[in-house]
């Protein structure tokens, strides 16, 4: 639907750009019609479409065509909507009718939240962190505001979701100001990891903590609730406030026992009409145990399942088919990017690693949440569009407004073809981590022409990307290289000049002494 809306405003461009006065003169129907056809809220209707089209001078038949194809991809994205599994998604706040498996734990964090104001869940990658804030935690919270409590502090004045990205404090220093009413704010900062491995600064990675901290203040309205990778627990304890919290005040997201598998994997496939076979829901709970990233695969294994169901029924056969725990979501993206032409299967591998962060000093590979047009940039946009649409829909990638993500952490490893990308060029990510950065932060102070890349940097670019890999950079970053080596070789020059200039002031100076040396023994020879 965005990429209709998208692919129509081009045209509109192509068609030298009439106002939708004009389109609407022409098309028969009204301006507002015509706008929200090409805002990308909903999709429109054909005739809009059509008329749209024929309007700008285009074929009304092609854009048909285009209309019908997104309107399959739309009833198909509608019919997965109502699987019973999330597959590598994470579980939302409205889906805490299929959330199984965590009552206990939900109770458990629910009252820790009520007695501590700063909070640590951690867990390993897959462990369900994020599910459990989001689908767990947060509709206990807003039964509680609607329920007549008689405790007001029970009752939360709003419930904030964020992820601290690169510049944590800058995006999201209002988080922290209190809502006006009575009950206290709920701030729960999910993938707290990204405050050490999307933010570079360390003076606003000390700010952002310093506001998380100061909700243990006496006065504070504030309780905040941070999600943890287990591996990233040290950097936490490296800082003495957070330190306090993670011996206080934290919950460990432990692995789910028998029973409750059972119910994450039959009581959702009940509540939609549907019967689990005995021999499969044996088999899964043996594969979660010998798994160590269970969850995540496990939900995108039962996804697949249940696309392959018999009837109403999930068997052992159409889990086998789909490839099992640990082959499911490498046989999904297999699929995915088989169907993709040579060109699409390149910019698919773009894509990917540009939603990575390499670990560094024997720390994991993490993702990175990226903005959709520093991905566009990559192609142009329009095939980019294309390839984004088809990572989302078989849910490798989740769009998010303007930001882009892996679904999952955990198909960093599942799914081989990356994991060997990462591999192949992990040297060259992690230069590109530093050249996004600072390309952007260059761009937001006006792109100074005389900016300053150091020599080191330069070399790594000259070493790294060959000349047929500099298409990996985007428009953005090539003209900060492009501004930073000109500077480079303006700052050579320069000190060429000098050193020139230098040697022949002191040759200059020399030949003079030499001069006045010879004039004066001349002087003093006796005249004949």
């Amino acid at each position: 639907m965005a990429r209709l809306a998208h692919e129509l405003r081009q045209l509109r461009r192509e068609a030298g750009g009439p106002t939708y006065a004009a389109l609407a003169r022409r098309a028969g129907y009204s301006v507002a019609t015509l706008s929200r056809a090409a805002g990308g809220e909903q999709l429109p209707s054909l005739p809009v479409v059509r008329a749209y089209a024929t309007a700008c001078g285009a074929d009304p038949e092609e854009w048909e065509r285009r209309w019908h194809a997104v309107s399959e991809k739309l009833a198909e994205a509608k019919q997965a909507d109502g699987a019973p599994y999330r597959g590598l998604a994470r579980f939302e706040p409205g889906d805490d009718e299929i959330f199984f498996g965590r009552d206990a734990l939900s109770t458990e964090l629910l009252a820790l939240t009520r007695n501590r104001r700063v909070v640590a869940v951690i867990g390993p990658s897959g462990s369900g962190k994020s599910s459990l804030l989001r689908a767990g935690l947060i509709p206990r919270l807003t039964r509680a505001f609607q329920s007549e409590e008689p405790d007001a502090e029970a009752r939360p004045a709003a419930v904030r979701v964020l992820t601290p990205g690169s510049h944590p404090l800058g995006r999201h220093r209002s988080a922290f100001i209190p809502s006006v009413g009575d009950g206290d704010t709920w701030v729960i900062v999910d993938q707290f990891e990204e405050l050490f491995t999307l933010c570079f600064d360390p003076v606003e990675r000390n700010e952002f903590i310093a506001a998380i901290l100061s909700a243990r203040g006496p006065d504070s309205r504030l309780r905040i609730v941070l999600g943890v990778r287990a591996d990233f627990s040290s950097r936490c304890l490296e800082h003495p406030g957070l330190a306090v919290v993670i011996r206080s005040a934290s919950l460990t997201v432990t692995r789910m026992n028998a029973d409750e598998l059972r119910d994450a994997i039959v009581k959702p496939a009940r509540l939609h009409g549907l019967v689990v076979e005995r021999e499969l829901t044996s088999r899964l709970i043996a594969d979660v145990a010998e798994s160590t990233v269970a969850l995540p695969l496990l939900s995108h294994a039962l996804l697949e399942t249940w696309n392959r169901r018999r009837s109403r029924t999930l068997t052992l056969d159409s889990y086998e088919h789909a490839g099992g725990l640990q082959g499911a979501i490498a046989q999904s993206a297999e699929t995915l990017y088989a169907r993709l032409d040579t060109v699409q299967a390149d910019i698919a591998r773009r894509i990917m690693l540009r939603l990575i962060t390499p670990g560094v000093d024997g720390a994991p590979d993490t993702r990175r949440s990226t903005a959709r047009g520093e991905l566009e940039a990559l192609s142009g946009g329009r095939e980019a569009d294309k390839v984004l649409e088809s990572l989302t829909r078989s849910r490798l990638i989740t769009l998010d407004g303007a930001t882009v993500t892996l679904t999952h952490e955990a198909l960093i490893n599942a799914w081989p073809r990356l994991n060997g990308w990462i591999g192949q060029n992990r040297e060259k990510l992690g230069y590109q981590r530093w050249l996004t950065e600072a390309a952007t932060a260059w761009d937001a102070v006006g792109r100074e022409p005389g900016v300053r890349i150091s020599p080191v940097r330069l070399s790594q670019y000259v070493a790294l990307f060959s000349r047929t890999d500099r298409d990996e950079l985007t428009p953005l970053e090539s003209d900060f290289l492009a501004a930073g080596m000109a500077t480079h070789r303006r700052t050579v020059r320069n000190r060429r000049a000098t050193h020139a200039m230098s040697y022949l002031l002191v040759a200059m100076t020399l030949l003079t002494a030499a001069m006045m040396w010879r004039q004066r023994r001349l002087l003093q020879e006796p005249r004949k």
